[in-house]
């Protein structure tokens, strides 16, 4: 078991997250050391700086999950940390919590080139990772941000216009799909949509 400083570096825990039951810091970091840090099972291995694994509270009540890491993601080795990742962090802060007490994560860990969607071989070579990580932080909800992370997690085909902004359900836990922030960059006046969407999310964990 590395120490609590290591944890803090590699999955952005603050100390003050870190609890006297290491089962899920432990977990994670198992499973980041011995299955995801010298993954080479796609292409996408051959063309990363960085592996972005997640970050965040390894037991959040709140997770987040986007398509996959981008340029500045790729060169930093943390999730949403460009400006998709600035309008992520006011958007966690409007819902109430701190980035550090929720957890983010991503379909795929290496960037795809020229920040392309991953195809569908590479996907499902990387979610059995997420899917770990799910089963790890058992979240009481999470926000699938974007039409990739949602057709991904949920396994539907539906449009995200068609799904946001009622819950579903992952193996026994609630799931709200809504726009990337990446999308809400593009096209500010769906902000309104989201912001509803993350509302029900806010009732859901008594933060209303």
């Amino acid at each position: 078991m590395k120490d609590n400083g290591y944890l803090s570096e590699v999955f952005g825990i603050e100390e003050i997250l870190l609890k006297k039951d290491y089962y899920c810091e432990d977990e994670l970091y198992h499973l980041y050391e011995r299955n995801v840090k010298n993954c080479e099972k796609c292409r996408l291995a051959k063309g990363r700086t960085n592996i972005v694994f997640g970050e965040g509270n390894p037991k959040a009540e709140l997770m987040f999950i986007g398509e996959g890491p981008g340029a500045e993601e790729d060169k930093q080795g943390r999730p949403f940390v460009g400006r998709a990742g600035q309008l992520l962090t006011k958007m966690i802060e409007a819902m109430k919590f701190k980035r550090s007490e929720v957890y983010i994560a991503n379909i795929v860990k290496c960037r795809p080139p020229n920040n392309r969607a991953p195809f569908q071989d590479e996907i499902t070579t990387c979610i059995p990772y997420l899917h770990k990580q799910v089963e790890i932080i058992s979240p009481k909800v999470i926000v699938c941000l974007g039409s990739i992370a949602v057709s991904s997690l949920l396994n539907t085909t539906k449009a995200i216009s068609k799904v946001r902004g009622e819950f579903r359900d992952f193996r026994g836990i609630k799931v709200m799909p809504t726009f990337h922030p990446a999308y809400l960059l593009r096209n500010p006046k769906m902000k309104k949509l989201a912001w509803e969407d993350l509302q029900k999310v806010m009732k859901l964990l008594g933060k209303l």
